[in-house]
């Protein structure tokens, strides 16, 4: 089979014959060879992450630079003394801290309703505030 698609291909090199499925030429240092390239990726992995690795903590230390001009906390450290005030406030309890009501919200409704009614009166003329007031 070989000898008939060498001369199918007309005298094409042996490069050719391996590329359509002959024989491959079996090379005694191939496996050293592999091992050679995968260790120089392995060695270029690590060079790129020690390189990396360093440019971010450059940057790590600018921005620490801005926060400290600034007065910014890191969002670890909001988060942390948030929830240190969390726990202060509820030392003492057997059950989680209550939420805050914001103010604005519940009952005062209705007696803001009546606020604005009011307002809205004062800057009516006289006889129409004298209906609205009965």
């Amino acid at each position: 089979m070989e000898f008939v698609m060498k001369q199918a291909l007309g005298g094409a090199t042996k490069d050719m014959g391996k590329m359509l499925g002959g024989d491959e030429e079996k090379d005694p240092d191939a496996a050293k060879k592999e091992e050679e390239r995968q260790e120089a990726l392995r060695q270029e992995e690590e060079e790129r992450k020690a390189k990396y690795a360093k440019m971010e903590a450059e940057r790590e230390v600018m921005r620490q630079g801005i926060r400290d001009k600034y007065g910014i906390k890191k969002k670890e450290e909001r988060e942390a003394e948030a929830q240190a005030a969390m726990e202060a406030n509820s030392e003492g309890s057997l059950t989680r801290p209550k939420k805050a009501i914001p103010p604005g919200c519940g009952d005062e409704q209705e007696e803001e309703d009546e606020s604005i009614l009011d307002t809205v009166i004062k800057y009516l003329p006289g006889p129409l505030q004298d209906i609205f007031k009965k």
